[in-house]
């Protein structure tokens, strides 16, 4: 489906610095040089995404809990990018869903959100991705029409922007890439992509669905300024080489890189496990190195490692959204650039880190 947005965004941001003190610049619309394709498809999104992995989990998000102020702030969230002309909601079947021990499936909200939106804006579109999961007993290419076909019911859409094999699975993996054909052949969806697919796949998925004369939009994986593993396993390279759009998840490390947490002030949950007091005493010298140079921009330190992504090129980030105050800070990343000098800088500061722990698969 086409986007379209207002044309001035209402996102006038106070301003804020790390912690308690913030200082978010004003956020204009979002323009046509804002906006990519997706690899060699036709589908075009803006620079930066919004990730709804959140929205009715309580597996690892939300301390294991859902109630309406969080179902409340998730749609001020949707809100809030679609206001801000970020217009790209990534979503998946597993997020929020009782396979994954959630609350409410994230499409469903997702597609709630959409109608009401629709209700009051019916201008107002929004470009969908979501995902397929390869469960083990998930066989062919009928296994992946079938489950995008409950995904569109879930959202009340009749096709989406983007469709993407979650993870590889393990077995069956040339009949998936044949159903995501399908999908694009029976017009349920626009463009088709992978998730955290290594090299190897990545080719052969690009090489199989290239026989078909249908390209590969997209390859999702884990990628941040502290974890940059597709820099250094090919991955990004050969996205590069394809033409094949790298859409960025985890892009602001599950909040360790925004300096909200601390030593003294870990996360909860699941990521207090991966980001403990002793990693984040060493990611302190990277995290105040970041806001100096947010200050100079008058940015704040979550949209200078965004803008750090973006300024990597064929790169989309995707950074999760739990309620409006971070939606509007994220379209914060975009009209501006890192220099040179300065990407380089945190990335040589970033190198002295011991990277975190990844998805296995996609090493696989």
């Amino acid at each position: 489906m086409a986007l379209h947005f207002s044309s001035a965004c209402l996102c006038s941001l106070s301003q804020r610095r790390v912690q308690k003190i913030r200082a978010v610049s004003s956020v204009s619309s979002v323009t046509e040089e804002d906006k990519v394709k997706l690899g060699g498809s036709d589908l075009k999104v803006t620079k930066l995404g919004i990730g709804a992995w959140s929205w009715g989990d309580t597996s690892y998000w939300n301390n294991f809990e859902w109630d309406d102020k969080k179902l409340k702030a998730a749609k001020t969230a949707f809100d809030a990018s679609i206001d801000c002309g970020i217009t790209f909601i990534d979503t998946a079947e597993v997020y929020g869903s009782r396979f994954s021990f959630g609350a409410i499936n994230s499409e469903t909200l997702l597609g709630r959100f959409i109608k009401e939106r629709k209700e009051r804006d019916p201008e107002a579109e929004v470009s969908v991705a979501t995902k397929f999961a390869a469960l083990p007993w998930r066989l062919g290419r009928q296994s992946v029409l079938a489950a995008l076909k409950d995904s569109l019911a879930r959202l009340g859409l009749s096709s989406v922007d983007l469709y993407q094999l979650h993870w590889p699975g393990i077995w069956g993996n040339e009949g998936y890439i044949d159903g995501l054909g399908d999908a694009v052949e029976q017009g349920l969806v626009k463009a088709v992509g992978v998730s955290n697919y290594s090299e190897k796949r990545l080719r052969n998925a690009y090489e199989q669905l290239k026989k078909r004369g249908i390209p590969l939009a997209s390859n999702q994986v884990n990628y941040s300024l502290i974890y940059r593993l597709p820099e250094q396993n090919g991955v990004k390279a050969a996205c590069d080489e394809l033409g094949v759009t790298l859409i960025a998840y985890s892009p602001i490390a599950q909040g360790a890189l925004t300096g909200k947490y601390t030593p003294e002030n870990p996360p909860t949950g699941p990521r207090g496990q991966i980001y403990t007091p002793e990693y984040l005493t060493k990611l302190q010298p990277l995290i105040n190195r970041i806001k100096e140079i947010g200050e100079s921009y008058s940015k704040t330190s979550t949209q200078v490692v965004l803008n750090w992504l973006i300024a990597q090129e064929n790169v989309v980030p995707i950074p999760g959204a739990k309620n409006a105050e971070q939606a509007k800070e994220f379209a914060g990343a975009l009209g501006w650039r890192l220099t040179q000098q300065e990407v380089d800088e945190l990335r040589s500061l970033a190198s002295d880190l011991k990277p975190i722990i990844g998805f296995p698969v996609e090493k696989l």
